[in-house]
């Protein structure tokens, strides 16, 4: 899909591998003996305090400059559903990720496209450029491929120039199932809701085992007879 054999391109991904290694061998030095609980419940507090219009906004921007989707998904029920409800919650947060992925597609497709351009060919990769019939393949397989950060996915369909319908209808689909099983299940968790946490757990573990099927299917397609 985006073909690419440089050393360079390794031995950078090496180096990235051994920092990330490094930092996490720090953070747990320098968190050791630190009260969890405390921090938990500083840091739900102070998301709280920030309100819900500066919670949502941040998410509906944030992960187009790399911030991971799931660090607002997670605490969007335990911080909010006490005054908005979690069908509230889950409105304003399906709004704000709906939102991200027509920001990121955008950007990508359009304003940010020369510069992405040049990024790629700088970095060994090519613009991903498929046939009509290859766009949903490409779309479902980005979605169900574990590791690939989600603005990563909605740059890439934007630079691929894939239907931005298309991409809406099946992105939403899993998207917005696996972000009401995490907003359910942490409010829940929080509320010692046993039944809900249990049901959005299995909710969840379904989920998973669906894009884990689609995966194998299309992994299968992509050998060669």
């Amino acid at each position: 899909m985006l073909p690419g054999n440089s050393a360079d391109r390794k031995k950078l991904l090496i180096k990235i591998a051994v920092a990330a290694a490094v930092l996490l061998v720090v953070a747990a030095f320098c968190l050791r003996g630190m009260d969890y609980h405390r921090l938990f419940d500083r840091f739900m507090a102070e998301v709280r305090s920030a309100g819900p219009w500066a919670f949502f906004g941040a998410m509906a921007l944030l992960p187009a400059a790399g911030m991971p989707m799931l660090a607002f998904t997670v605490p969007a029920g335990p911080a909010f559903s006490g005054t908005m409800g979690v069908g509230g919650v889950i409105a304003a947060a399906l709004a704000a990720l709906t939102f991200n992925l027509l920001l990121t597609y955008s950007l990508a497709r359009w304003a940010l496209r020369p510069w992405l351009t040049r990024l790629l060919v700088r970095l060994g990769y090519r613009v991903p450029t498929l046939d009509s019939g290859d766009i949903t393949d490409l779309i479902i397989i980005l979605r169900v491929t574990p590791g690939i950060p989600f603005f990563a996915q909605n740059y890439l369909l934007g630079l691929a120039e894939a239907p931005l319908v298309r991409v809406l209808v099946i992105s939403c689909a899993f998207q917005w199932s696996f972000a009401i099983g995490v907003i359910v299940f942490g409010d829940a968790v929080l509320h010692g809701k046993a039944a809900v946490a249990i049901g959005a757990f299995c909710v969840l573990g379904a989920v998973m085992a669906i894009l884990h099927v689609v995966r194998r299917h299309y992994s299968r397609r992509q050998k060669p007879a």
